[in-house]
């Protein structure tokens, strides 16, 4: 994991950090370097949109200094864990302050959508331009818990500010035979990471976001996925690969892991491994032989 903060002393208390993702525990981790020690709640190995509020959790937040939320909804098990803590010194930071948020419903959001959003859909973190923004909320966040460490917090973001622009570039580069492919996933997680990168999903192996996949449907898919020659099936590592392999069977396409969040993979360890892995990933996958 990347960390530019500078390193405390041994007499001086680092500042406790407790995030909902690994994501936000990382870049919190990076601007603030031996300053602070981050713990988070969802790795990326689990699924963020249910998780179960555990007395453990409660006591981890009871000791910390700040937290920071994922926001529009996403976390929202988070409130119950920030609540039971009792801790009345906490600073919350919610990440998603700024961030431009797609897929907004216009329409009164009911439980006939499936797991749907009312405030927009939560992914944002997976577009490296957002980042950007969840650094300066974080950056602010533990600058107003450790104003004795403001400049260093400021300068850990600035550090990181300008790697996470040098990488865009590079992404970009990257990334830039993957523009236009269709692929299929199977949540509804990557509107954002896809816009960064011109990718466009074509479908879902879901039939509504947080819906078991039903043989009807994945009926479906199979056709769209001969119809539009489609190679890449993308599946979040806590999701079962039964549909998505029935799809690949019968299609030839490949299904390949996409782990949405730091610590999701091997080797993921902090966010910028993060994004790297899931471009790997597609590339490989695009440039394989049907």
């Amino acid at each position: 994991m990347i960390a530019f903060g500078i390193m405390a002393t041994s007499a001086q208390a680092k500042l406790n950090v407790v995030a909902s993702s690994s994501d936000l525990a990382a870049i919190a981790k990076s601007i603030g370097g031996d300053l602070v020690s981050a713990k988070y709640i969802v790795d990326g190995r689990s699924d963020p949109h249910f998780i179960e509020v555990l007395p453990s959790y409660m006591v981890m937040v009871t000791r910390a200094d700040v937290y920071l939320k994922i926001g529009l909804g996403l976390d929202f098990w988070a409130q119950p864990i920030i609540d039971g803590s009792r801790n009345g010194r906490l600073k919350i930071v919610d990440c998603s302050r700024g961030i431009s948020v797609l897929e907004k419903s216009s329409e009164p959001v009911n439980a006939s959508m499936g797991d749907v959003h009312p405030q927009g859909n939560p992914h944002y973190w997976l577009d490296p331009a957002n980042a950007l923004i969840m650094a300066h909320n974080i950056a602010e966040g533990l600058a107003a818990s450790d104003p004795a460490n403001a400049g260093a917090y400021n300068d850990g973001l600035a550090k990181f500010t300008e790697l996470l622009n040098d990488k865009i570039v590079t992404w970009q580069q990257d990334a830039a035979p993957l523009q236009g492919i269709q692929i299929i996933t199977y949540h509804n997680s990557w509107p954002y990471f896809c816009r960064a990168f011109g990718i466009k999903v074509a479908g879902f192996v879901e039939p509504k976001p947080g819906i078991e996949p039903t043989a009807s449907h994945t009926a479906e898919i199979i056709d769209l996925v001969k119809a539009q020659g489609i190679r890449v099936i993308g599946k979040e590592p806590y999701f079962s690969d039964k549909a998505p392999k029935s799809i690949a069977a019968a299609t030839g396409a490949l299904v390949i892991d996409l782990p949405p969040s730091v610590s999701g993979a091997p080797g993921m360890d902090d966010y910028f491994s993060l994004i790297d892995t899931l471009i790997a990933r597609l590339l490989a996958a695009a440039g394989s032989n049907p």
